[in-house]
């Protein structure tokens, strides 16, 4: 079956159909996190300024009104990814030691790793306690299986990266893990607040594996092409932090053998610079990455058939349309 190409869209295009619901939901995504104790209240109005693109919210609703009616169970769903989401960037940037998070200082640059960590824990635990206070308890199935394997990712990935010896398949299941999961689990419980049909909730969770893994693949791509990655990222930032990603595995895995070492060693040794040069143009000279964007490209096609089944409806095409947004997006 051959499928339509679409014009990229912009995120305010994507998330049109939805608008009136992002708008109710921000005030629900607030109230949420709320605390009796002062400190929590002023750090949670601190996240709420720290507003993000909110992809995972839009995602919710999309699959939502793509599979029925969007109800007080899909603002549940929002709210719990969305929590949950913010608590792994607040875990993130004490491990990173990061300073800023979407232009302001992070949590554990204000308040130190101690609280910052405390208060990611508390998110989670808030994210926990609505879905069971509501008896959401397939949205918890699934949310703690998407931490289970974002978690389980990560340290993967650690271990990997210190023995440098990731290969594809590897690579696959550490961004499926760390990326493709939530995305998933946000397309899934969307879709299970809105419909009991088990073949859309299948559909829907497919679609969100599929486009995540397609976003992954197309961000580590980016570091290779110039610009600044889908998530803000400096370019070569992934060859500083010795971390392997498609373009350069199958580059090494292709490459004449002493071509290959020298690329190892130096991302081994923490490339500089004009070293970073050098692997970008050792990537792109021996099909690296040609060869990304082919498996981007077949992964975001088996989205798009993931969704072909469903009515036509405006969330439906924007579904589709955010697969040609992070497919074609440059920064």
């Amino acid at each position: 079956m051959t499928l339509t190409k679409r014009k990229p869209a912009s995120l305010d295009t994507i998330k049109a159909p939805i608008e009136s619901e992002l708008k109710k939901f921000s005030g629900f995504f607030k109230d949420s996190m709320r605390s009796k104790v002062g400190l929590v209240d002023i750090i949670a109005r601190y996240l709420v300024r720290q507003k993000g693109k909110r992809v995972r919210p839009i995602l919710v609703f999309l699959s939502a009104k793509a599979c029925g009616e969007i109800n007080e169970s899909t603002y549940r769903a929002a709210t719990l990814v969305e929590i949950l989401h913010t608590a792994t960037l607040i875990h993130d940037d004490v491990v990173d030691d990061a300073d800023t998070r979407r232009g302001l200082a992070s949590i554990n640059a204000v308040w130190k790793n101690k609280i910052a960590v405390l208060m990611g824990d508390y998110l989670l635990s808030r994210g926990l306690l609505l879905s069971l206070e509501s008896n959401d308890y397939f949205f918890l199935l699934s949310t703690s299986n998407a931490v289970k394997r974002m978690s389980e990712g990560e340290l993967l990935q650690i271990q990997k990266s210190r023995q440098l010896n990731i290969d594809e398949k590897t690579y696959l299941k550490i961004i499926g893990d760390k990326t493709a999961s939530l995305l998933s689990t946000c397309t899934e419980i969307g879709a299970a607040s809105a419909t009991q049909d088990q073949h859309k909730r299948t559909l829907l969770q497919e679609f969100g594996e599929h486009v995540g893994m397609a976003f992954q693949i197309r961000d580590d791509l980016l570091d290779y092409l110039g610009r600044k990655s889908i998530i803000g990222k400096p370019t070569g930032i992934d060859l500083k932090e010795k971390k392997l990603t498609l373009p350069l595995i199958y580059a090494l895995n292709h490459a004449p053998r002493k071509d290959a070492k020298q690329a190892l060693k130096m991302v081994k040794n923490g490339a500089k610079q004009k070293e970073i040069e050098w692997v970008v143009q050792f990537v792109e000279a021996n099909g690296g990455i040609e060869y990304a964007i082919s498996r981007a490209e077949y992964y975001s096609e088996l989205a798009r058939t993931n969704l072909a089944p469903l009515p036509e409806s405006p969330a439906k095409e924007s579904l589709l349309q955010f697969v040609d947004f992070v497919m074609e997006r440059n920064s």
